[in-house]
């Protein structure tokens, strides 16, 4: 998805790799950022910037473009082509936040993305993992214990237990396209059946799917909570620990002795506080959700102080889906303006081993947030919508 030549004028072009500022232009061929400083005449469209200030694409590491709502059978059967249309609706609306780039971490298909990539509607750059692997009962079982009832796999999750099975999938989600691998690895809020901090998934069927991942030249990123559970993955090869709210410094050593990251999503929790009771959140997700709510933004200081590297996701489930720009104002409750905006970009485009999409170097992708202040001084503008924003993907301009 690469438009037409692009110039923007007038700009003060941040680069958060090295919080520098360059005024002046920016020239885009092909999709790429070909030249920053001053741009003599060209018959390029031109953009005037009056000034904005530009930084890399938003990248969030934990989206849900297949989520329909909060959880249960309904979220994992309704018919696969409401999910998808339903599914360009939520990636739009990303996108035109200033999220250039997502990674699905349950959920995605070769469909979307060939139709991402063909240009059949606008959306950010698209990472998937396929369905999440838990194992029986685990956080992506949504049957309730008093139901006798079968569930194998659906859009989001699929039940995959023992080693040999394990693989098996892991296998088969790389030859579908998927980026990287995502397991559950502890009790999750909306699940029915499952305590919310022990570990799940054995040493040996995460080490299975570790080890597919790796061969594959890719990556497990793992749902986990506790200290324990968390442990739990990285020692078995995990890289990315999503969530990760109730970790303590032991566990937090441990990430950084294992280069692992990890990927904080405290909206979900605020979301579900406030608009629990309107989106369908069960009595039981609700005493989960209390359990974590407010523990999220000290994980992300005690995983900081350890040198782990703190990225960002939001996690939104259904109808909660148009937070996901407070996520950054939660976030910045527990970061420097200038750690903010490297989590969601430098952070996050190392993560997905894609670091070109964190920078503005010239040779880089052309994904790119004009926005009308500078939020290294004025960290609010990164989720002001009421103040004007420019997004570019691939050189097009999105809105």
């Amino acid at each position: 998805m690469n438009g037409a030549d692009l110039v923007l004028r007038s700009g003060r072009f941040l680069d958060p790799t090295s919080d520098e500022i360059i005024e002046g232009d920016l020239l885009v061929e092909n999709g790429t950022i070909a030249e920053i400083g001053s741009v003599g005449g060209t018959a390029a469209r031109v953009v005037d910037l009056g000034g904005a200030t530009v930084v890399p694409g938003f990248i969030d590491a934990h989206f849900h473009a297949y989520s329909t709502c909060l959880g249960g059978l309904e979220l994992e059967l309704r018919p696969l082509s409401y999910v998808a249309v339903n599914a360009t609706r939520r990636l739009g609306a990303a996108v035109r936040r200033g999220f250039t780039t997502v990674r699905d971490v349950a959920g995605g298909d070769p469909g979307i993305a060939s139709a991402i990539e063909e240009g059949l509607f606008v959306s950010p750059r698209y990472l998937y993992s396929g369905a999440a692997l838990s194992q029986t009962g685990g956080h992506g079982d949504p049957r309730p214990g008093d139901l006798d009832l079968c569930f194998g796999h659906g859009h989001m999750n699929e039940v995959v237990d023992g080693v040999d099975n394990l693989r098996r999938a892991v296998r088969d989600r790389f030859r579908q396209g998927a980026h990287a691998i995502k397991i559950m690895a502890s009790g999750g809020v909306v699940s029915p059946t499952d305590p919310l901090r022990i570990p799940q998934y054995s040493a040996e069927e995460i080490q299975a799917v570790t080890d597919e991942a790796t061969r594959r030249g890719s990556y497990v990123a793992a749902h986990a909570y506790s200290s324990e559970a968390v442990i739990h993955a990285v020692t078995n090869g995990v890289r990315s620990i999503e969530h990760g709210n109730l970790i303590d410094e032991e566990a937090a050593r441990i990430m950084a002795e294992h280069g692992a990251y990890l990927v904080p999503t405290l909206v979900p929790y605020d979301s579900m506080n406030r608009r629990g009771a309107e989106v369908g959140l069960s009595p039981v997700g609700q005493a989960k959700n209390a359990e974590v709510l407010h523990a999220g933004r000290g994980a992300i200081e005690i995983a900081a102080r350890a040198g782990v590297p703190v990225g960002f996701g939001s996690d939104l489930m259904g109808d909660l889906e148009d937070d996901q720009l407070h996520g950054l104002r939660l976030q910045a409750q527990a970061q420097t303006p200038q750690e903010l905006l490297r989590s969601i970009t430098v952070v996050n485009a190392a993560l997905i081993g894609r670091p070109e999409l964190g920078s503005l170097d010239v040779g880089t992708p052309a994904d790119l947030v004009a926005l009308s202040a500078n939020p290294h001084e004025d960290v609010s503008v990164l989720w002001d919508l009421a103040r004007p924003r420019t997004v570019v993907r691939g050189g097009v301009v999105i809105t």
